[in-house]
């Protein structure tokens, strides 16, 4: 596992740094992505520090799997009846900038494919 480090999300789990947050529960958080790339934009953050999705392990399956469900249930609430994606960005490759596992939720409009 990837040694841990102080994020901006860490920051937002704490209130040190102002969220608009749209669902909490003692696993996750959900916050509306300050730049946005789509008309809805969630982030979807485990309070549990784990840096990328490679470095989740066996112990980490059924928060992996709550972080999901959050995803269909943020999405629900958004209003997203027409469909969202739900994209985890892992390493540079991958695009990942805030090294704290984190889901998108892309909603709103048609989307493309391929992505990037």
């Amino acid at each position: 596992m990837s040694e841990t480090t102080e994020t901006i999300f860490s920051k937002i789990i704490r209130r040190e740094i102002p969220a608009n947050i749209v669902y909490e529960d003692e696993l996750a958080l959900a916050f509306k992505d300050i730049s946005p790339q789509a008309p809805v934009h969630i982030i979807i953050i485990p309070k549990k520090p784990i840096p990328k999705l490679s470095d989740a392990g066996s112990e980490d399956a059924v928060l992996l799997g709550h972080l999901l469900l959050t995803a269909k249930r943020v999405a629900e609430e958004a209003g997203l009846t027409n469909g969202y994606r739900v994209v985890i960005n892992t390493d540079a490759d991958g695009g990942q900038t805030v090294y704290h596992l984190h889901l998108h939720i892309l909603g709103g409009r048609q989307l493309t494919w391929p992505p990037g």
